[in-house]
């Protein structure tokens, strides 16, 4: 079923719902996603974003987004001279990835605690976007809904913490997905809900043993 924003699209500043709100909001999910502000960042284009994406403003945005700008700010076509003036270093490069989508790009960036995170991600139309890889590993998420994204080491008894703990405070998992680089290794679990989560329960979760990291993405708030 289609909705008003489907048809209308988003409130955006730029030509292209693909090339500029969705890279807008793939930067701003991405710095959410380092929980830091950037203050380095490695661009790599894919596809038809890197055949366009200066003449469609597709670099302006992604840096807006990674300085924590919405598709709709005015600013996002100063993004760049914005950037350079809070001496966040960007580059901007080409990379073929056949097996993705055609507006794929890239991140790898790093905050000013030097945390570091490497993020693919797509632009599907519309402003709206997939989360492909998170380091490496696949995620596959839209980030539409309230999105947990757990990050801790492959042993049992994680999800089981995890689902316990949402179940008690009556929280719906909408969808869950469960990724892991190799047996015994590193591991994300990507939960979707119906209902806002708690900064109580997510603090709580952070306190579970093996969990590494844990990201919270809450779309009602901008990310």
């Amino acid at each position: 079923m289609s909705t008003i924003f489907d048809i209308l699209g988003p409130i955006m500043v730029g030509p292209s719902s693909s090339h500029t709100a969705g890279a807008v909001r793939i930067g701003l999910v991405a710095r959410t996603l380092l929980e830091d502000d950037v203050v380095y960042a490695e661009v790599q284009f894919s596809g038809s974003f890197a055949a366009t994406h200066k003449g469609h403003g597709t670099d302006c945005a992604i840096i807006a987004g990674l300085l924590g700008m919405q598709p709709d700010d005015i600013k996002i076509p100063d993004s760049l001279k914005i950037a350079e003036k809070k001496k966040l270093k960007f580059y901007f490069s080409n990379i073929d990835l056949s097996d993705a989508h055609p507006n794929t790009v890239v991140l790898n960036i790093q905050g000013k605690k030097g945390r570091k995170i490497s993020v693919q991600a797509s632009s599907i139309g519309g402003g709206r976007i997939m989360i492909n890889k998170i380091d490496g590993i696949t995620v596959n998420c839209n980030t539409e809904m309230p999105t947990l994204i757990v990050h801790n080491s492959d042993e049992p008894g994680h999800v089981a913490a995890v689902t316990s703990l949402l179940f008690y405070n009556k929280i719906n998992i909408a969808q869950m997905q469960l990724f892991r680089n190799e047996r015994g290794g590193y591991a994300v679990m990507v939960v979707e809900s119906d209902q806002q989560i708690p900064s109580q329960i997510i603090s709580s979760i952070e306190n579970f043993p093996g969990i590494i990291r844990v990201t919270y993405i809450n779309p009602s708030r901008g990310e």
